[in-house]
């Protein structure tokens, strides 16, 4: 059975286009149609730019047949969070503030993958500045994203675009951003792999600030090799940049196949603290992940955190709402009528953070930071969900928050670990569950060689989400 073309992996999608079976020109077209077919209930889109990307896949499509090869992204058309700036492309960030905004420049991340031949359809949708307080209060000038596997279902934030484009079939990968989990949040909540790299291993350059010191780029695609392609296409210093890393970009797809055997993973034990709650999928899924990485070889431990992850969330907050205030105060005082409640809402405590908090929060930070890194000398990754329940109604507001503040996700952020979201089945309630695996600074190499191996030996495969004509 032919695959369609919107279900193509980068790597699928590439060999064909290459070996001149397909055309960039087709591949664009397919997902340009997907987008008119089915966006309109799906919202994943803000802007699409459908000229330009006709344009770069005529221009891709002569320069292969020329053979000016540019690698495995040459005319595979993408989607980015629309916090990402895009020369001459307005970029809004879902705010009423910014509905207007074309920037004069794109974000580094954006300049490195077009030269690399990728082909961007337009801009996604995301929550307010990609920042809020975990609370979708429908009053922004564009309905919220909804979820491919239940459109009456959230798809996690803040990063909600991202992860509807990819799973509806409207773009081959997307990129987002994850301050407390934005990438691996709207993963795991539509069934996608999506990695939060280290801090520092992408430029951040052109990507609307909301927290300097957590704010990380980071791909949302379909498979794990996918992540790797994108990671080796985006990783690297950029002197724009100041908070870039001047790190070796290994080849993230080297070693892909190597297996876990050997590998030792920790299973982290304490998930949770004050009363809260993880869904029985959820669980089920990650035992059933822990055995299969048992039987393939790994050396399985039990671990704990130095202390439960929804409680890193609580030092990730002062730090992260405070810098937030900071970084958009003068919106904040001049312009706050025009700011939707989340936005507002959080930006308003951000205001009311005293210096001590924040101080007190950055040291409590550095223990942290620093008791968590030791683990990995005791195991090379760690393993636990990535969310306690699967993506909630979205008339079921305290769900939704849960959903954003209650999880795995903060550490990572919190500490600059890499951490990955990979898919791991469907609930009985057809949802998508995941887990997450966490590795050391700057190992991402095997965090997607443990979720390469777990993607195609170690689990079920599960389909892609059936949208219908409405």
């Amino acid at each position: 059975m032919t695959t369609p073309l919107h279900e193509l992996s980068i790597t699928e999608a590439s060999t064909k286009i290459r070996a001149r079976e397909i055309s960039p020109v087709d591949l664009v077209g397919a997902f340009l149609d997907r987008i008119a077919r089915f966006d309109d209930e799906i919202h994943a889109f803000l802007t699409v730019d459908a000229a330009r990307a006709r344009a770069a896949a005529k221009t891709a499509e002569e320069e292969i047949a020329a053979g000016r090869w540019r690698g495995p992204l040459h005319g595979i058309p993408f989607a980015v969070k629309d916090n990402y700036f895009t020369e001459g492309l307005r970029t809004t960030a879902a705010s009423r503030l910014m509905a207007d905004f074309v920037p004069d420049y794109s974000a580094t991340a954006i300049v490195r993958l077009q030269q690399s031949g990728a082909i961007l359809l337009g801009k996604l949708n995301t929550w307010e500045y990609g920042t809020g307080t975990g609370a979708v209060d429908f009053d922004l000038f564009a309905p919220p994203a909804a979820n491919p596997w239940n459109q009456e279902h959230f798809t996690g934030g803040s990063s909600s675009g991202p992860g509807a484009a990819v799973a509806a079939g409207m773009a081959t990968f997307a990129l987002g951003s994850d301050t407390g989990g934005s990438v691996r949040l709207p993963a795991a909540g539509c069934g996608l792999q999506g990695i939060k790299p280290t801090f520092g291993r992408i430029s951040r350059h052109g990507i609307l600030p909301n927290c300097w010191s957590f704010d990380t780029a980071g791909p949302l695609a379909w498979t794990v090799e996918d992540c790797a392609v994108l990671l080796g296409a985006l990783a690297g210093l950029d002197p724009l940049d100041t908070s870039s890393a001047d790190v070796a970009v290994p080849d993230f797809t080297a070693e892909l196949g190597a297996g876990v055997a050997g590998l030792r993973i920790g299973v982290v034990t304490n998930l949770t603290a004050d009363g809260e709650a993880v869904e029985d999928a959820i669980l089920a899924d990650l035992d059933r992940a822990a055995t299969a990485f048992g039987r393939a070889g790994a050396q399985l431990r039990a671990v704990e955190l130095p202390m439960a992850p929804a409680k890193y969330r609580g030092i990730t907050t002062t730090i992260n709402w405070a810098e937030s205030f900071s970084i958009h105060e003068l919106d904040f005082l001049d312009r706050r009528e025009l700011m939707g409640s989340a936005l507002r809402d959080k930006l308003t405590t951000g205001f009311m953070v005293r210096a001590a908090d924040y101080l007190a929060a950055q040291r409590r930070r550095r223990e942290l930071t620093a008791a968590t890194d030791a683990l990995f000398d005791e195991v090379d990754l760690l393993l636990s969900p990535t969310t306690y329940r699967t993506a909630p109604r979205f008339d079921e507001p305290e769900a939704v928050v849960a959903f954003t503040t209650v999880n795995a996700t903060s550490p990572y952020n919190l500490t600059g670990h890499p951490a990955m979201s990979v898919r791991a089945g469907l609930a009985p309630n057809g949802l998508p569950t995941a887990i997450q695996l966490a590795g050391r600074f700057f190992d991402e190499a095997t965090i997607l060689r443990a979720a390469y191996a777990y993607e195609t030996e170690l689990s079920e495969p599960i389909p892609r989400p059936t949208l219908t004509d409405a």
